[in-house]
């Protein structure tokens, strides 16, 4: 197999017509370029030089060899440049996943500030609840995953995954406008006990945890619309259609009135996985913008409320 450097030296050596002088541009001694020269005729099995007490003369040979290598030799010049550029993650790819409300409220800004640091690398967004995105973590397809995780209905994560908390997003209540409750800074869930109530879909961790909130506080809810679309289930809580308890990324203002429930704060933890052995250099970069915007959101939650305690607004 042909030695690029050998290769490079015997560029040297045609160009300048002399060992001394290539040693002298590549950082050799004449010697040493000419033991690569050897080398190289070794290789090929061929002589390259007709070699003289004072010269060595390049052959044809050495001479079309130099040239041919040329594009040879910037190929592997660029192939270099690329793997560095991979390895430090100026390019390569990245693949996230999360669930809808992060992609709606964290992810935007996350992505654009990776794609702005690299901009050549390729990043990509999947969808989906933790269950679905769990298996891609695990068999590497997705570098990593921001994942949910309630208090009322706690989840072990595979061991083999590095499990990190971004934030902790205070559940609410939300209530109508018209309701007689609406605006009252807390509210008892004994008192909602009668009410009709809208939540995502049977065998989700928001409504188990809703079910046992309201257990805690002593009732079985009457559940009569759910939605997955936080979206939805506002719009239905705006007409005064029932109440709801919503994670503090699905609060919006649109005529529903948000109050903290009485007593135990409960909480929705949002959360990233990715593999312990993951190397993407892309996957530190992002997993540190994921951690900025999560703390930049939930502080202007706190501040929210210390202004309006009464209504918890989305920022």
């Amino acid at each position: 197999m042909l030695n690029p450097i050998h290769l490079r030296t015997l560029q040297e050596c045609v160009r300048t017509g002399s060992f001394a002088e290539a040693g002298r541009v590549l950082g050799y001694t004449a010697s040493a370029v000419s033991q690569q020269m050897v080398l190289l005729e070794r290789a090929i099995g061929a002589s390259l030089f007709e070699r003289s007490a004072r010269s060595a003369r390049s052959t044809g040979l050495a001479i079309r060899l130099a040239d041919r290598s040329r594009d040879a030799l910037g190929a592997l010049d660029a192939l270099e440049r690329e793997v560095h550029a991979m390895v430090v993650g100026d390019e390569g790819s990245l693949r996230l996943a999360s669930f809808a409300t992060a992609n709606a409220r964290v992810l935007p800004d996350v992505l654009a500030a990776v794609v702005a640091q690299r901009p050549n690398a390729e990043v990509q967004l999947d969808e989906g609840e933790p269950d679905e995105v769990l298996d891609g973590v695990l068999d590497g397809v997705v570098d990593a995953a921001v994942v949910f995780e309630y208090d009322l209905d706690p989840r072990q994560w595979p061991v083999e995954l590095c499990v990190t908390e971004l934030m902790a997003e205070p559940l609410r209540l939300a209530l109508p406008d018209s309701h007689p409750l609406a605006g009252s800074p807390e509210v008892d869930l004994r008192e909602l006990s009668d009410e009709a109530w809208i939540c995502t879909r049977q065998d989700t961790a928001g409504a188990r945890s809703l079910v046992r909130l309201a257990a805690a506080a002593g009732f079985v809810p009457r559940i009569i619309f759910r939605s997955n679309d936080y979206a939805v289930v506002r719009d239905l809580v705006a007409r005064g259609l029932g109440v709801a308890v919503l994670p503090a990324m699905a609060l919006g203002d649109d005529h529903v009135r948000f109050s903290r429930i009485a007593g135990w704060q409960p909480h929705r933890r949002v959360r990233t996985l990715h593999r312990k052995q993951n190397t993407n250099p892309l996957l530190p970069i992002a997993l540190e913008y994921l951690a900025r915007s999560c703390a930049a959101l939930a502080e202007s939650w706190h501040a929210g409320e210390q202004r309006q305690p009464i209504r918890a607004e989305a920022p």
